[in-house]
């Protein structure tokens, strides 16, 4: 792979739960916020911007909703309100009785060759985590904190 390639976080994970409700959650700020970040400025509308809060480390990003298809798609650009932000895309497969398998790809990252792998990495890691959040909040109840504890 040479440098010129886009460089792009890709996570999936299946989720033991009906396609509904796993969508729902990554749009819903009851329960997102029991998995991700603990507050948000509303609910993910399509051709709408919100803000998530991570308030524990004083942080927080705008995100632009691009596209939202029910129960199975979600785009965003995140840090919408910078010169450049990058995209996330979630993809939900109805996999019936076995649940739901989430694809989230991150693309998009306009830095330096050095910064977009530090990037990459990092939103790796991150959205694994996430996902790994979602599904014990979701499959289990449990709030792993596991975002919060993350630093």
């Amino acid at each position: 792979m040479s440098v010129d390639d886009e460089l792009v976080a890709k996570i999936e994970l299946l989720i033991r739960r009906p396609v509904a409700q796993v969508f729902d959650a990554f749009v819903n700020p009851d329960v997102i916020t029991k998995f991700w970040f603990n507050r948000t400025s509303g609910p993910l509308v399509a051709d709408t911007s919100v803000t998530w809060y991570w308030d524990l480390y004083e942080a927080s990003t705008e995100v632009r909703v691009v596209a939202l298809e029910q129960d199975y798609r979600i785009y965003i650009e995140w840090d919408a309100n910078t010169d450049s932000p990058s995209r996330v895309e979630w993809m939900f497969e109805d996999r019936g009785d076995d649940g739901t398998y989430v694809r989230v790809v991150n693309s998009g990252f306009d830095s330096e060759a050095d910064d977009v792998v530090e990037r990459v990495v990092d939103s790796t890691g991150g959205f694994a985590l996430v996902l790994a959040a979602a599904k014990a909040y979701l499959e289990h109840g449990i709030e792993l904190n596991i975002v919060a504890d993350r630093f």
